[in-house]
């Protein structure tokens, strides 16, 4: 007899173009597309939409304008979350509450602490540090009440064991093949005529995707493209992104002191363009514009952008360090890996990445496999495999209070 098909809430903190944001709308249309009922539930303002249209159902839960500090903006969020969930678990219960951050993970461990929901898997892609300790405490509140804990590295599963005493399980994390690939559009004349990208031998365009942030490491890629710069003038970095919930000020002051000391221009047709939010549909055309990607991150919980990257030819430069080391093979083809702690490092593998030709040539050939390897309807599956253990382990309750 053929299983049951899901009801599936999945629980993302925000609308805008966030990797955590991606995943969780990736796997709802994957999990849709495997036949189960999903809805995608997300915080908004006024006026605000998802990024991105989902095949899904989705239902946008009502937020006031963000406090000025990050633990009203948390409190805000979760208590939405809360007033939103507690009368609909009534109407129409779920099978599954997935939250895939700390937000989600604090209302609905508010919920399970109130009875109105069995229990909830969370997804932790990273963990980040907060100066406040009523944040750190949410941070931590959100995976330890939960019923399952999932991780989309191995770096992050060993983290949460060994700091927490967290036995998370991975899945990996996917690409959409069918947005990400070499084939040309119209967009990717636009898209280089708006930022003013020239590209080629002589002027490479080097793409770094997720704004000015200290874990995206982006004061040592400045310095590292003024040291690219220097000896092609004609050179161009990209920074593209960078619509977050943090307080990323310290740290934006930081890059403009660098990019004050480098010299550097910025605007379209400079050697540095700071895009900020790309709109969904232009990102592969971005992708496909730059020589190179730069992914020299202190921190992540996956990187997914250096598959998307891969998918649509375009050489990348990661991090030597977990979790890009854990799904890039040491002599993955167009991979060129550095020491992020080190300019020089990161300028020398920049100059690699799109200087040498046999990295196109290599990505020419076809899809790259770690990029077969990683698609969404492999981690729906494992993610529905992982939902009916946990709901065939779960005790019997009313309807009206199930959850995960």
């Amino acid at each position: 007899m053929a299983e049951r098909w899901l009801r599936i809430a999945l629980l993302t903190h925000s609308v805008n173009p966030r990797g955590g944001v991606v995943h969780t709308l990736e796997l709802a249309d994957a999990l849709h597309e495997a036949g189960h009922d999903v809805t995608v539930l997300a915080p908004a303002q006024p006026g605000q939409r998802l990024f991105r249209p989902s095949r899904c159902r989705v239902e946008l839960v009502p937020v006031g304008p963000a406090p000025h500090d990050v633990a009203g903006m948390v409190a805000a969020r979760r208590d939405a979350y809360i007033d939103h969930l507690a009368p609909r678990l009534a109407e129409a219960p779920w099978d599954v509450l997935h939250a895939q951050d700390g937000i989600g993970g604090n209302a609905l461990a508010t919920l399970r602490e109130r009875g109105l929901i069995a229990g909830f898997v969370r997804t932790v892609h990273h963990l980040d540090h907060f100066d406040d300790a009523r944040v750190m405490a949410w941070q931590q509140r959100a995976f330890l009440q939960a019923s399952r804990v999932l991780c989309v590295s191995r770096l992050w599963c060993e983290i949460l064991r060994r700091e927490h005493g967290v036995d998370a399980v991975r899945v990996r994390n996917g690409v959409d093949l069918r947005r990400y690939g070499r084939a040309r559009s119209a967009a990717d004349a636009r898209v280089a005529r708006r930022w003013g990208l020239r590209g080629g031998p002589a002027a490479p365009v080097f793409l770094a995707v997720g704004g000015i942030e200290e874990r995206k490491n982006t004061v040592r890629v400045l310095q590292a493209f003024a040291a690219v710069h220097a000896v092609q003038p004609e050179a161009q970095l990209v920074i593209a992104g960078g619509a977050s919930l943090l307080d990323h000020d310290r740290y934006g002051a930081e890059f403009t002191a660098a990019l004050a000391a480098s010299g550097l221009a910025v605007g379209p047709g400079r050697p540095v363009v700071i895009t900020g939010t790309v709109p969904d549909e232009d990102m592969p055309a971005l992708m496909r514009a730059a020589d190179a990607l730069v992914m020299a991150s202190l921190r992540e919980g996956f990187g997914l952008v250096v598959l998307e990257a891969l998918a649509c030819g375009t050489p990348v430069v990661v991090s030597r360090l977990a979790p890009f080391t854990e799904y890039l093979a040491a002599d993955e083809p167009a991979v060129c890996w550095a020491d992020p702690t080190d300019p020089l490092a990161i300028a020398r593998a920049m100059q690699a990445a799109a200087g040498d030709p046999r990295h196109r040539q290599a990505l020419a050939q076809g899809v790259p496999a770690v990029c077969r390897r990683h698609g969404w309807a492999a981690s729906a599956l494992r993610h529905v495999a992982l939902y009916r253990e946990l709901l065939a382990a779960a005790p019997a309750r009313e309807p009206a209070a199930a959850g995960a």
